[in-house]
């Protein structure tokens, strides 16, 4: 938009604010990001931050935004001569969810670099966020090897370009702002961890404060130069606020009082490496310039604490992130003593707003503290941990023949599971896949704009056309139809779609705790490979889609931790079930490849006229009726789940049946599903990467 929305127009979002703010005043904090769910004013607030950053002068000419006082010594496009330079506004670049890699660190021109002997450098957006703020809406749904590149621009504060032996350097320093909605998925905490700050954001629930946003926003639509024109003041004031701190910022004192507390409060929070500390103390002393002052305060630290450690306190992937307050002050007040420093300061209020500031294009106000909230008691959304009944061990009824939900047993390192074949779907970390990165495994003509160049092949290719262009000397002529393009292989993401029986006989002997325990199990896997999850379960008298297929495994998580158990097993239901979510979603996204995980007994007992207590083999043609009658093949329960399961052997589609039988005696009915769907069986204890079951077979598999 050409006006954009001003910043100090934007309605609370306070810490969402005063991060941004922060981040203008000393791009060392390491940037922000924004975790919410959608119509928060995330969008808004970083596009109005851009209007606010002071006007930056340019080397006149450079595509790489040279400061013309200190013009960087390695520019490609230098050396510059002095004097010539333009003074323009600061840059908002927006990095877009589907981008390439050549696009994001540029691209060098291949054709021209063989044919003339020319390094062709076309700058990338790195490039042009240098000295600006660059923006990744839904940074979360972005390819993990871009992330890593540019987290660690942001890092080094340059960017570095390889191509073929070609290399090129240039600076890259900007304000690196990533928004998220963390129900499509969370950033892995490695990567979580390289952001500085993190905010999270709610709309209001306050009806005042809602029909302000929707008036600004009305008012905006309606004239956006008008609206912009009314709070020209406001944003002209902390406008000159970020410059008077930034000023400021290099006389700011950081004691050892203050640093110890920083210290203490990492420690205390457990958090990993040294990267919380230095990102602490950098926001502190902002805080500090940002409120005028030179010395660092004890409320400084606080304030720099709730914004800098949430995301770095996780433990696993399925923490939420938060801060628990009441120790944070307990830790700040422990070590205050040692600061001799006042936590009270009449001029130390970070008010983000500034002279004048009002706030809104998106809700705000009243939105939790990163760390407030409902407690749960584990993850069992409130459900009281159900207790083995006498005699049989079953969990006691809930009502209605449903048992209440059992909580999971701890989670374990699982053996890989992955799709036979090659895939060429989403970057992952699962099953064999063609990806733009990973081992060269051949060549191929290219198919489009040049990225990878496979060298020995294109000289292959040229080599016996060298006579007929009239070559007779050193050197190589090379054409358009000579260059070959490498294939590489590496991994991808899959689609694991999780079946699960929940029925009565799965909740026998307290069995559903251990089997949620290895779905559970399963889940941490599918994280850390960047699958997407869905979940179908079945009990009772039909199947269910717990969940659809997403990206976020915190929701799959959630969905299991609250799964009821009981009734009879409509197992032929549950796999046509999950049969249509494949069919669906095929349709949707057809590269990526689906690996179908069913955890069941192999018991089939609803849905037709088998008695629960006389499962047949699958695939045969009848069963026990009650009252001693036959019952016709299509209405067996058995025979309706060997004719399901075959549909997925039909459709190639790769599965795994997690056998959760127990007892002395077996009747290995799930490995007979397994046998029917076309894949493997595997217990529960052969499920774990490190059992005694799994060394035993690897071992013989060696010797054999």
């Amino acid at each position: 938009m050409s006006t954009p929305f001003p910043f100090t127009a934007v309605v609370g979002q306070d810490d969402l604010r005063l991060a941004l703010l922060l981040n203008a005043v000393s791009p060392a904090v390491g940037g922000v990001l924004v975790r919410g769910e959608k119509g928060t004013a995330k969008s808004t607030a970083v596009r109005a931050l851009s209007a606010l950053l002071p006007a930056v002068d340019v080397v006149a000419g450079c595509r790489f935004s040279c400061d013309p006082a200190a013009p960087d010594p390695g520019c490609p496009d230098g050396p510059h001569p002095p004097g010539a330079y333009e003074s323009r506004p600061a840059r908002m670049v927006e990095l877009p969810v589907g981008a390439s890699e050549d696009r994001l660190v540029g691209a060098l021109d291949i054709e021209r670099a063989l044919a003339e002997g020319v390094k062709a450098f076309e700058p990338g957006l790195l490039a042009d966020a240098h000295r600006g703020i660059l923006y990744v809406d839904e940074v979360n749904l972005l390819h993990d090897h871009l992330v890593d590149l540019l987290l660690d621009a942001a890092a080094m504060g340059a960017s570095y370009v390889e191509r073929e032996g070609v290399s090129v350097r240039h600076a890259a320093r900007f304000l690196l702002v990533g928004t998220m909605n963390p129900e499509e998925g969370e950033l892995r905490p490695q990567l979580l961890d390289r952001f500085g700050l993190t905010v999270e954001v709610a709309a209001s629930r306050e009806p005042d404060q809602r029909v302000e946003v929707v008036r600004r926003r009305l008012a905006y639509d309606d004239d956006p130069p008008g609206f912009a024109t009314r709070w020209a003041g406001e944003e002209a004031a902390v406008r000159q606020r970020i410059m008077a701190a930034r000023e400021l910022l290099p006389s700011v004192r950081l004691g050892d009082g203050a640093l110890r507390q920083i210290a203490a409060t990492c420690a205390a929070f457990e958090v990993d490496g040294m990267r919380a500390d230095i990102v602490m103390a950098r926001t502190a002393t902002a805080l500090a310039a940002w409120a005028g002052r030179t010395e660092v305060l004890a409320e400084d630290v606080r304030q720099a604490a709730l914004l800098a450690l949430p995301h770095r306190r996780r433990r696993n992937p399925f923490d939420a992130p938060g801060l628990d307050e009441d120790k944070l002050d307990q830790t700040l007040e422990e070590f205050s003593g040692e600061s001799g420093e006042s936590g009270e300061s009449g001029d130390g209020d970070p008010d983000p707003d500034g002279p004048g500031g009002g706030g809104g294009g998106g809700g705000g106000g009243g939105q939790p503290r990163p760390g407030e909230g409902p407690q749960g008691d584990g993850g069992t959304g409130g459900a009281a941990r159900p207790e083995a009944g006498e005699g049989d061990g079953v969990p006691r009824q809930a009502g209605g023949g449903e048992q209440a939900p059992v909580r999971a047993a701890e989670p374990f390192r699982t053996k890989v599971l992955s799709v036979p074949g090659i895939g060429e779907g989403a970057a992952g970390r699962r099953s064999r896949a063609r990806t733009e990165h990973g081992r060269t495994t051949g060549a191929r003509r290219p198919r489009g704009a040049l990225t990878k160049l496979h060298l020995a092949a294109t000289v292959r290719a040229a080599a016996p056309h060298q006579r007929a262009r009239g070559r007779s000397g050193p050197g190589l002529v090379l054409r358009r139809d000579d260059l070959r393009q490498a294939t590489r292989e590496g991994r991808e993401g899959n689609l694991v779609l999780f079946v699960v029986d929940a029925s009565g006989s799965m909740a026998a002997r307290q069995r559903m705790g251990a089997v949620k325990g290895a779905v559970l199990s399963l889940l941490l896997d599918a994280y850390q490979r960047r699958d997407k999850v869905g979940l179908v379960t079945f009990r009772g008298a039909a199947g269910e889609v717990a969940l659809p297929p997403t990206s976020s495994v915190e929701a799959a998580a959630a969905r299991l931790e609250s799964l009821p158990t009981g009734g009879r097993t409509p197992l032929a239901a549950g796999l046509l079930k999950a049969h249509d979510v494949l069919r669906v979603e095929r349709l949707r996204d057809p590269a990526r490849r689906a690996l179908v995980v069913v955890v069941t007994d192999g018991r089939a007992t609803g849905g037709g006229a088998a008695r629960a207590g006389s499962p047949r083999p699958f695939g045969s043609g009848e069963a026990s009726g009650r009252g001693g009658g036959r019952a016709a093949a299509g209405t067996d329960p058995v025979a309706l789940a060997g004719r399901a399961a075959r549909l997925f052997a039909a459709d190639g589609v790769a599965s795994v049946v997690v056998d959760c039988e127990s007892g002395p005696v077996r009747l290995g009915l799930a490995g007979q599903l397994a046998g029917e769907l076309g894949g493997t069986a595997v217990t529960l204890d052969e499920l774990r990467a490190d059992s005694i079951a799994g060394l035993v077979k690897d071992v013989q598999r060696r010797a054999a």
